[in-house]
């Protein structure tokens, strides 16, 4: 009997796909399990596999397509079934529901974005689109990326001349699935979230000390202030567990641990892996799962259950020299912070002048969760927890 071959449904966030390349073409036999071509969701590239053998008698969307979860994408059958009945969409509904589960089930996050064989090099799917629309032959180009990966800026000259060699004065670049993702996401926040912010500083000389006396050790990994902050911030909801919370409707949901979200900025986008129970973790522990999360997170190697679900975010641009910016809360969360560059400024203290090293600290809150006063306390806590930093301890009183 032929199968189905559905575009799948694999976070509540994804409503379409790409199908980025078709790994078996029609007529060639596959096997159950096999990698039948890459989709693209909302935050990675992701294998999808056959859920049956059998040949591959239809391919109905052609690479680069973007099409909604649901939508027949394929067929396989024997090579002499008649499969015009499925063509022609007269499939019955339960028949289309299977269908639809076990493909979802069949897709397995098994390469990062934007792998090809070895013969060609590495490109991500925002690239992929732009050559297609520009005519330009990624074959020809020596990408400048980690590995190799041909990256956006390596298109620069080249779009606008690849097939008439005339550069319009304006382009069109489509969204892709992670920028429409963030579209729904943000503006579903910022409309029916009620925000309110709170700002303070935090004294990081001792943070900053700590920091480099970690570049001087080998047989320990390096620390970064982000890492400081997302020790401070498990701390800090430990002992306010009201900002480890929730929205729901009739009630308010206190969650049992603390799951703090790292806001990543991609290419084309933004990701946010989930560092899973922080307040039962030490902080070597915190650091070392933090760098592994962050680089599956930019190669794309994320599962879905490994983004989502934060109850609480951090949003650090201090890399990029800003001083401080507020941050859209994510829901489920109730609160996200973020955090800037640290500055040298001059500090008034026990009325004298001198300089200090100052990290600005801006708390974006639901108010439906969160009133004033306990966001400022929340804000005195971290400041404190920054400003008095022990990395060998875990979090007080557990998760």
């Amino acid at each position: 009997m032929a199968s189905r071959v559905i575009m799948p449904k694999l976070t509540d966030s994804m409503e379409e796909g790409v199908v980025v390349k078709w790994r078996k073409a029609e007529g060639e036999f596959v096997e159950s399990g096999d990698v039948l071509a890459e989709i693209e969701t909302d935050k990675a590239v992701m294998d999808l596999e056959a859920f049956a053998s059998g040949t591959l008698r239809k391919i109905l969307v052609p690479e680069g397509t973007t099409v909604p979860s649901g939508t027949l994408i394929a067929v396989i059958g024997e090579s002499d079934e008649d499969i015009q009945e499925i063509l022609a969409g007269r499939a019955t509904t339960s028949e289309s529901a299977t269908s639809t589960s076990r493909a979802a089930t069949s897709v397995a996050v098994t390469t990062p974005a934007g792998t090809v064989p070895a013969t060609e090099s590495p490109v991500s799917p925002r690239v992929r689109t732009l050559a297609r629309e520009h005519g330009i032959d990624l074959g020809a180009i020596k990408g400048s990326g980690p590995g190799g990966r041909i990256v956006e800026r390596d298109l620069e000259g080249l779009i606008g001349r690849g097939k008439g060699g005339v550069e319009s004065a304006v382009r069109e670049v489509p969204l892709t699935q992670m920028r429409k993702a963030i579209i729904r996401m943000t503006t579903q926040s910022k409309g029916p979230v009620p925000h309110f912010y709170v700002a303070s500083d935090a004294d990081m000389n001792e943070g900053l000390r700590l920091v480099e006396e970690s570049k001087k050790q080998t047989a320990h990994p390096h620390i970064s202030i982000n890492h400081l902050v997302i020790g401070a911030a498990a701390r800090a909801l430990v002992q306010h567990p009201g900002l480890n919370a929730s929205f729901a409707g009739e009630t308010i949901r206190l969650f049992p641990t603390i799951d703090i979200g790292i806001a990543v900025g991609l290419e084309d986008g933004l990701i946010v892996p989930v560092l899973r129970d922080c307040g039962r973790k030490t902080f070597a522990q915190l650091v070392e799962e933090e760098r592994v999360l962050v680089a599956r997170a930019r190669n794309r190697e994320l599962s879905p259950h490994e983004y989502t679900g934060a109850t609480f975010a951090i949003s650090n641009l201090g890399m990029f020299d800003v001083e401080s910016f507020i941050a859209v809360i994510l829901p489920p969360a109730a609160a996200v912070l973020a955090v800037g560059a640290v500055r040298e400024i001059p500090v008034a203290r026990d009325g004298r002048v001198e300089i200090g090293q100052r990290l600005k600290l801006t708390l974006s809150c639901d108010h439906r969760v969160v009133d004033g006063v306990a966001a400022a306390k929340f804000l005195q806590t971290l400041k404190y927890e920054l400003e008095h930093p022990h990395p060998s301890l875990p979090p007080r009183g557990g998760g």
